[in-house]
């Protein structure tokens, strides 16, 4: 920690006037060699506390970045508490099987073109692993031999 302050800002708010305390924190980030500063209304933490508030905030703000670019998640489908925990709990099980193939592939994939073209191979019958490493190359040819089943009415 290099500073925690109180700072008073005035502002004219609409004929009278709102006076606000705020904390200033600085914090000297090791791993990307710069300064963080922080503003926040909580007085009662301690400075290196709010600091790794703020950080695991970064971190699932980055985390939900990623689940709305690649699973094109826009909106929550359900709005109760256990909605939501399962609609998060699908998404991290689809982000971490496209991880896996990522990780697997010897094609480099980026993780939002591995996505995209997923979901377009997804009515194409072929081995998956295969496709991962060489994904340019037509699907097989079925064999003629194989009679598609008959649905009698």
């Amino acid at each position: 920690m290099r500073r925690d302050e109180i700072i008073f800002l005035y502002k004219a708010a609409r004929g009278g006037h709102l006076d606000l305390f705020l904390r200033r924190i600085e914090v000297w980030d090791k791993e990307q060699k710069r300064v963080l500063v922080f503003l926040t209304n909580h007085r009662s933490f301690a400075a290196s506390t709010i600091a790794a508030i703020y950080r695991q905030r970064w971190q699932i703000e980055l985390f939900f970045k990623a689940l709305k670019q690649n699973l094109r998640i826009k909106t929550f489908v359900g709005t109760s508490p256990n909605a939501l925990q399962i609609q998060i709990w699908t998404a991290l099980i689809a982000l971490l099987l496209l991880k896996y193939l990522q990780l697997r592939a010897r094609f480099s994939w980026s993780l939002s073109n591995l996505a995209a073209l997923l979901r377009q191979q997804l009515f194409v019958y072929r081995d998956l692993f295969v496709w991962i490493d060489d994904p340019f190359q037509p699907p097989p040819v079925l064999d003629s031999a194989v009679e598609q089943l008959v649905l009698s009415w």
